[in-house]
């Protein structure tokens, strides 16, 4: 086998990686986590048995926010640049959500039980974990497969994301907490919704530099 065919198979065997390898699974285990709930469909928001332990709604809130502000970060270049070469020190929550970064923290804080601190500490465990996984997963390093990752990921990652934290009103997107639509296949109206509202940064930048 010549060199040309070994390379080859190489980025193919770790194309195959990033798209059937589940994120939320994957980090829901990493950190010892119980399984995440899908959202139910006659509520439309995730239910919670009685007596849950906080660590579960941190882990059902925060691991999907958290891949939310991912993908939303990589609909600009500058954010895929974030992820490919991540600085040591950098503070994940703050450089996914930016101002928003705060308030993201005290929705998932209300929502899990946890204290301020507690809950951003964790939170920037899941995105560096996140991080890692996407770049461990994405060898040619090009901001296009970055991309791809959570491409491949997102309709997953909606079923889990509880609507009751109202990410949308929060990041611009108020169709995102909309419980009227009916769910047809995996929250249908929610995927849409986020995949439109997602791709505002590189839109915004075009209306901004027509130029470019």
């Amino acid at each position: 086998m010549n060199l040309t065919v070994i390379i080859d198979n190489y980025f193919v065997q770790n194309t195959q990686k990033f798209i059937f390898m589940n994120l939320i699974e994957t980090l829901t285990k990493h950190f010892g986590y119980d399984p995440l709930a899908m959202i139910d469909p006659n509520t439309q928001d995730v239910v919670h048995k009685n007596g849950e332990a906080d660590l579960h709604r941190f882990s059902q809130a925060g691991i999907p926010a958290i891949l939310v502000g991912f993908h939303r970060l990589l609909a600009s270049d500058a954010g895929t640049e974030e992820i490919l070469h991540p600085s040591n020190s950098t503070n994940w929550v703050s450089t996914i959500f930016g101002n928003e970064a705060t308030e993201v923290v005290k929705r998932v804080n209300a929502y899990s039980g946890f204290d301020q601190a507690g809950t951003e500490a964790k939170l920037n465990d899941i995105a560096a974990k996140a991080a890692s996984l996407i770049n461990e997963a994405t060898p040619s390093a090009k901001p296009v497969d970055i991309k791809a990752v959570l491409e491949s990921q997102i309709d997953n990652i909606l079923t889990y994301l509880p609507p009751s934290l109202h990410l949308g009103d929060l990041l611009n997107e108020n169709t995102l907490d909309d419980r009227t639509h009916k769910m047809e296949g995996p929250i249908s109206s929610l995927i849409q919704a986020i995949g439109s509202g997602f791709s505002k940064p590189d839109e915004d930048s075009r209306k901004q530099n027509p130029s470019s």
